[in-house]
C-alpha cells in the first residue's frame, strides 16, 4: 500500500477546544531509520485522544515523545516541537524529570514495583521529598479512589502489589501515575493483556479521569477507540494521516486509507 495523502487541516482543533499539547513538524530517527515523518496535530485538553494504526506505524514512538521517554533509547534523534504550556519540551532548558511528573505514563504491560500497594502509590511523592505520613495517606487514598481501586484494596494496602490481578495491577499503575497530580496521562495499550471485564473497568475509569486529566491512549482495538475516545489520530508508516473527532473518523473518514484500516481491509 502506498503512503496515503495527508488529510487537510490536520493540526486544527475546533475553535471550542483548548489544546493541551501542540505537536509541530515532529520527526524522529532511530539511528538511520526514520520512524516519524513531520507529524502535526493538537491534543485537546481534558479529552481522550486515541492513536490508532497498524503495528509499527509509530503510535507508541509518538506517545513516548510526549514525555521524552525516547531519550532513554540510544541513537534517537528528534526534530520539530511538542509545545506544552507555551514551551517546546525538547528545549535545552527543560527539566525532563519535572516534565515526566506533569505528563505521566502507563505502559502496555502493568509494571507495579515489588513493594506494597501503599508504597507503589506513594512512591512518586516520596521521591519528590514528601515524608509526612498523614499527607502520604491522603494521597494514596485519593489516588486509589480516582483509579477505581480503593474499595478493592483498602484493607490490603500493606500487601504486595504483585498479588493483585492483571486488571487491578493496571489500575494501580494508573493510581501511581496520577498520585503526583500530572496534567496529562499517556496510556500505551493499557488493556492489551486484560480480559473484557477488566478492559471495561479501564475504559470507564478513563471517562472519569478525563474530568481532571488530558488522556492520550495508543490502542490496536478499533472498538475501544470508538467507544472511549473523543478524538482519533490514524497513523501509517510513521505519518499522521488523519485526525479528527472520533465520531467523524469512524463514520465518515476523509482519507481512503483511514477507512480501509477501520473497516479491516489491512492492518
Amino acid at each position: 500500500m502506498q503512503q496515503p495523502a495527508r488529510s487537510p487541516d490536520l493540526a486544527r482543533l475546533p475553535e471550542f477546544e483548548k489544546a493541551a499539547l501542540r505537536v509541530r513538524n515532529l520527526s524522529l530517527w532511530y539511528g538511520e531509520t526514520r520512524a516519524l515523518h513531520d507529524v502535526e496535530f493538537e491534543v485537546p485538553e481534558r479529552k481522550i485522544t486515541a492513536l490508532i494504526g497498524p503495528s509499527g506505524c509509530g503510535k507508541s514512538t509518538l506517545l513516548r515523545c510526549i514525555n521524552r521517554m525516547n531519550d532513554l533509547v540510544d541513537g534517537v534523534r528528534v526534530t520539530g516541537e511538542i509545545v506544552f504550556h507555551d514551551r517546546n519540551i525538547f528545549g535545552a532548558d527543560v527539566d525532563v524529570f519535572a516534565l515526566r511528573r506533569r505528563i505521566g505514563m502507563v505502559f502496555q504491560k502493568s509494571n507495579p514495583f515489588p513493594k506494597s500497594i501503599y508504597e507503589n502509590v506513594a512512591y512518586g511523592s516520596r521521591i519528590h521529598g514528601l515524608r509526612k505520613r498523614a499527607l502520604l495517606d491522603e494521597i494514596v487514598e485519593k489516588s486509589l479512589v480516582r483509579a477505581g481501586l480503593w474499595e478493592e484494596v483498602k484493607d490490603r494496602l500493606s500487601e504486595s502489589a504483585l498479588g493483585l490481578s492483571g486488571g487491578q495491577q493496571q489500575r494501580l499503575c494508573i493510581a501511581r501515575a496520577i498520585a503526583v497530580e500530572p496534567e496529562v496521562v499517556l496510556l500505551d495499550e493499557p488493556c492489551s493483556a486484560l480480559d473484557p471485564i477488566a478492559t471495561q473497568k479501564i475504559e470507564e475509569l478513563m471517562q472519569e479521569l478525563k474530568e481532571r486529566y488530558t488522556i492520550v491512549i495508543v490502542t490496536h482495538n478499533m472498538q475501544q477507540a470508538a467507544r472511549a475516545s473523543d478524538y482519533t489520530a490514524f497513523m501509517y508508516l510513521g505519518r499522521l494521516v488523519e485526525f479528527g473527532e472520533t465520531g467523524e473518523i469512524f463514520v465518515k473518514p476523509r482519507v481512503r486509507a483511514t477507512e480501509d484500516y477501520i473497516r479491516g481491509r489491512f492492518g
